[in-house]
């Protein structure tokens, strides 16, 4: 029964082993994954998906809203339509780059992450591979301060239905002292959506509040609000790839200082090593 006992210790003993060294791996792994990186590009996933999709589905149903109410010559309106059309083929492509570039980045979060981690092993960072990092700095930082004005021009619409909303939600109210409803009108010519010689271009009393219970108007509304924080959310993104690809290029020029700091003390440790082997030999050649 003895050798029985002790093979089951050692099989115990092999199988903790392998536990831990699983466990360690594990550890090592999630040692190795940046997540300020994964952060950021999960965040600057979910923005971009929510921009693109909630703008495209609202540009729809604003171009809906005046082709019903607003502009009934087709003529009047033909200008915007093949502007809308023309955005939504421009969120097509906004959504195909950020989905690529938002990738490229996580995997250079894992080079640079590689890259500090193997600091002092044999791990070396290449002159193209700083350029890069630095390539990608300033093209982040382009990209951030063109979403800014992406979401300044997300604001436009979300002013413009909260304008008609409000001015809703006045003829409704019952304290309101109105004297003619019909003397209450919204006149989207004025923002530059349609031209002034379409007809009737604005709206005035029941009308207006007719529109504003529709399922378009209610459903665009909100969807360009969330648009608007989803490009919010986008350049929140961006600033914080920002700062990581910042720190990281930061990383890797110091590791490449050390490393070549590295290489030149080896060099001159060998060198006195080779001076003293030489003069002990000279001396034992004497003696």
């Amino acid at each position: 029964m003895k050798p029985a006992m002790e093979t089951t210790a050692e099989e115990n003993q092999e199988l903790n082993q392998e536990k831990r060294g699983c466990f360690e791996c594990c550890i090592k792994c999630l040692g190795g994954v940046p997540y300020a990186s994964l952060v950021a590009t999960i965040l600057c996933f979910s923005g971009v998906a929510l921009f693109c999709g909630c703008g495209h589905v609202a540009l729809t149903g604003t171009v809906t809203i005046l082709e019903n109410h607003f502009s009934t010559l087709p003529s009047d309106h033909a200008l915007l339509t093949h502007v809308v059309q023309l955005m939504q083929y421009v969120i097509y492509g906004i959504a195909s780059f950020f989905f690529l570039y938002g990738i490229i980045l996580l995997a250079e979060g894992f080079y640079t992450t590689s890259a500090v981690k193997e600091l002092h092993s044999e791990f070396k960072t290449t002159i193209c591979g700083r350029c890069i990092s630095g390539m990608f700095v300033f093209l982040t930082y382009i990209l951030g301060v063109a979403w800014l004005g992406v979401f300044g021009f997300s604001a436009v619409p979300v002013f413009v239905f909260y304008n008609m909303w409000s001015t809703c939600a006045t003829m409704r109210s019952p304290g309101a002292n109105i004297t003619s409803i019909d003397s209450i009108c919204v006149d989207v010519r004025q923002y530059g959506v349609i031209s002034w010689n379409a007809t009737p271009g604005k709206v005035c009393g029941s009308a207006l509040g007719d529109i504003c219970n529709t399922s378009e108007f209610y459903l665009s509304y909100h969807l360009y609000i969330v648009a608007c924080a989803g490009a919010g959310a986008t350049v929140i993104a961006l600033i914080h790839f920002l700062m990581v690809l910042s720190a990281n290029w930061a990383y890797l020029k110091d590791a490449s200082h050390m490393h070549a700091y590295q290489d030149i003390k080896t060099k001159e440790e060998q060198e006195l090593q080779d001076i003293q082997s030489r003069s002990k030999e000279c001396l034992n050649s004497y003696s």
